[in-house]
């Protein structure tokens, strides 16, 4: 049950709705690997434009090692601790894919942070993992982390628990020990009992780059599997339906504490699937397709058809709105989903993809529109949308355009020699009609001791995609 108001006073807001009017963000946490051979960092930009250095990295952890990929990161403590006084939201834990090892990132002073811990890569192999990916905060202090392989790189679908306080492993998550075959992304909602995860593949294959052919071998996923919460027991395998199912990648439930409704971004199946209970039989879950990106028709290009390849999603904190970004057509999406069985596009930008008039590749179909190349004060804007992050106002949305150093490098080779970047989409309140702010640029190409590829965002005070309401 939801805390009385008397004891809260922990980190993050009570419910979505205060979130909504918390306070503007200010800065951001940046996650950014090194597009050569030098250390990967950790960024504070300053996105107050009241700032003398708006638009700036204000503070920087370079981490001591190479070739880690620091990728997603999460929170100690966040709104699902919103009713313990003493804790604080003040440590990003920051796996990384490649090597398997943890940094904690001590955030407290956003204009000071530095590497506090570091979980080295034999701890995580102890327990049989590798390549943690997604990391949520626990009610009870813990902190969870989804891992996608075995410790010799083969996929197994599992869970790391850390103690929240000296951020040492604890052991793995499942009760009985069972683990999935793949692993991604984990959403968890309490008051349903309920949490998803969802796949993406083998770490030994994706380390080495993007084989199609890889897909129909088996070692990439297309399933959701659903666990009861408290028992912590896998409960149901939901094989999504090929081609639009797969590689489920990110999984997000609709704010609202109590919501049966979570939807699903398939990459390569450039599709979205709501999950929620069947009808016929409301103890199991089912998946109900509710949206398609269909393929382009293309010459000059890897295969003859592109997708769209959905690499994020992103549920804004009134729960109106369903972002998706399209990291190869290059395009954002918005639907409306005020009626979450019925996704309806509200609003669309372009951002870089490999489809506009700068590119080499040729769209064959008649009904195609000339998308033009983006530039944003004279930078050529590289790559494609990838993480977004939302303000908890709904008002601006921040994307990066870095995917995974080895898979940029792939698709969007420019983007690795020149850096990535940063940009700040507007969204209007009452229609939510999307527009490139085009005052708003961080070039991480030319961030010292770069370039780097920008990858994920988080917001000190809670954001879209980190705040789970108990």
């Amino acid at each position: 049950m939801p805390c009385p108001s008397k004891c809260h006073g922990g980190p993050g807001y009570a419910s979505p709705a205060d979130a909504i009017k918390g306070p503007r963000e200010e800065v951001l946490f940046v996650t950014a690997p090194h597009a050569r051979d030098g250390p990967d960092a950790i960024f504070t930009v300053d996105v107050n434009p009241e700032s003398e250095t708006f638009c700036e990295i204000i503070s920087r952890v370079d981490v001591p090692n190479i070739g880690d990929e620091v990728h997603h990161t999460g929170w100690n403590a966040c709104s699902s601790c919103h009713d313990k006084p003493t804790e604080k939201r003040s440590h990003l834990i920051v796996p990384c894919l490649n090597s398997d090892r943890i940094y904690v990132i001590n955030v407290e002073n956003e204009r000071e942070i530095y590497l506090q811990h570091t979980i080295e890569p034999s701890k995580l192999h102890a327990l049989n993992l590798s390549f943690p990916h997604t990391s949520h905060c626990l009610a009870d202090g813990n902190i969870m982390i989804s891992t996608l392989g075995e410790a010799n790189g083969e996929p197994s679908g599992n869970f790391l628990l850390l103690d929240g306080k000296t951020f040492e492993p604890k052991g793995t998550w499942p009760a009985d020990g069972k683990v999935v075959p793949f692993n991604y992304d984990f959403w968890y909602q309490p008051r349903r009992n309920i949490m998803i995860s969802t796949e993406w593949g083998s770490p030994n294959h994706i380390k080495k780059g993007f084989n199609p052919a890889h897909v129909p071998e088996g070692l990439y996923g297309n399933s959701v599997h659903i666990f009861e919460w408290d028992t912590k027991k896998h409960l149901q395998t939901i094989d999504l339906p090929m081609p639009h199912g797969a590689l489920p990648l990110e999984v997000r439930f609709l704010h609202e504490p109590t919501s049966e409704h979570a939807f699903v971004g398939c990459a390569l199946g450039s599709a979205l699937f709501r999950i929620h209970p069947d009808e016929k039989n409301p103890k199991l879950q089912t998946a109900s397709l509710v949206a398609t990106i269909p393929s382009k028709k293309v010459e000059n290009w890897a295969l003859p058809e592109m997708p769209a390849l959905i690499t994020d999603i992103l549920i804004s904190m009134d729960d109106r709105f369903l972002y998706v970004s399209c990291w190869l057509h290059g395009d954002i999406r918005q639907y409306d989903i005020s009626d979450p069985k019925n996704p309806k596009l509200n609003s669309q930008v372009f951002i870089g993809g490999s489809i506009h008039s700068g590119t080499s590749v040729k769209v064959l179909e008649e009904d195609h529109k000339e998308i033009p190349a983006l530039y944003v004060k004279g930078r050529k804007i590289e790559g494609g949308p990838q993480m977004l992050q939302l303000s908890l106002d709904g008002k601006r949305m921040y994307v990066t355009t870095s995917l995974y150093k080895k898979w940029d490098d792939q698709f969007y080779p420019e983007n690795v020699r020149s850096g990535a970047t940063m940009l700040q989409v507007d969204v209007d309140p009452t229609t939510g009609h999307m527009e490139i702010n085009k005052n708003f640029l961080i070039d991480f190409g030319k961030v010292a001791g770069g370039p780097y590829l920008a990858h994920e965002m988080r917001y000190p005070g809670g954001d879209c995609t980190s705040d789970i309401w108990i």
